[in-house]
């Protein structure tokens, strides 16, 4: 069973491992280590560069790596919020979020549930825009610059926006592979996801 581990932690548990018996394999963006009592997988959110395999527990390329603080765009779209930032390491340098009214569903029929889910849709539609329009104007001077951009939110509603907003999907060519789902994009959502950008996918069978 797999589990997203905090790098700082990840460090904490791994370093006393290096250089004890075992086997280790970086292949594919992951680093496997095989010990007498366990083997452990581990699979950094940023694919691990480094390819080798050593005839002992090294652990060290992998600490090496996910210690790096890379430049990176992140877009989280809901219906009805959104929140786009860019991070350096750690820290947000530059950021926008936003809210517009999305209504829930209709429960009624009849003509009446057409009519407002007609206007729901638009009022869908407006909101995406919007979130495009805030991530182009945060991301496109980034563009070049970035190592990676963070998607996250709802997928429907991040695909629904790339949709509407053709020219923003240069950022699914930096997409990291993890999809980040949150609740309602706000700024403390934000301000949480570089604790994610940087977790390490841990499986430690037979631990």
């Amino acid at each position: 069973m797999s589990r997203w581990v905090g790098r700082a932690n990840v460090a904490k548990r791994l370093a006393p491992l290096d250089g004890t018996p075992g086997r280790s394999v970086y292949a594919q963006g992951a680093a496997r280590f095989d010990t007498a009592e366990q083997t452990i997988v581990a699979r950094p959110s940023f694919p691990l560069r480094h390819a080798a395999e050593y005839e002992v527990v090294r652990v060290g390329p992998l600490l090496e790596e996910i210690a790096e603080d890379r430049r990176v765009g992140a877009v989280l779209v809901r219906l009805g919020g959104f929140a786009v930032g860019v991070f350096e390491g750690e820290q947000l340098v530059a950021s926008k979020v936003g809210q517009r009214l999305v209504h829930g569903r209709h429960r009624a029929g009849g003509s009446s549930a057409n009519r407002f889910r007609r206007r729901r849709d638009e009022q869908a539609r407006v909101a995406l825009l919007a979130a495009g329009d805030k991530a182009g104007a945060v991301l496109e001077p980034e563009r070049g610059r970035l190592d990676a951009v963070a998607l996250g939110g709802d997928r429907e509603a991040i695909r629904r926006m790339l949709e509407l907003r053709p020219e923003l999907r240069w950022l699914e060519d930096l997409a990291l592979a993890r999809f980040f789902t949150v609740p309602e994009p706000r700024r403390a959502v934000l301000d949480r996801l570089p604790y994610d950008l940087y977790a390490v996918e841990i499986d430690d069978a037979g631990a």
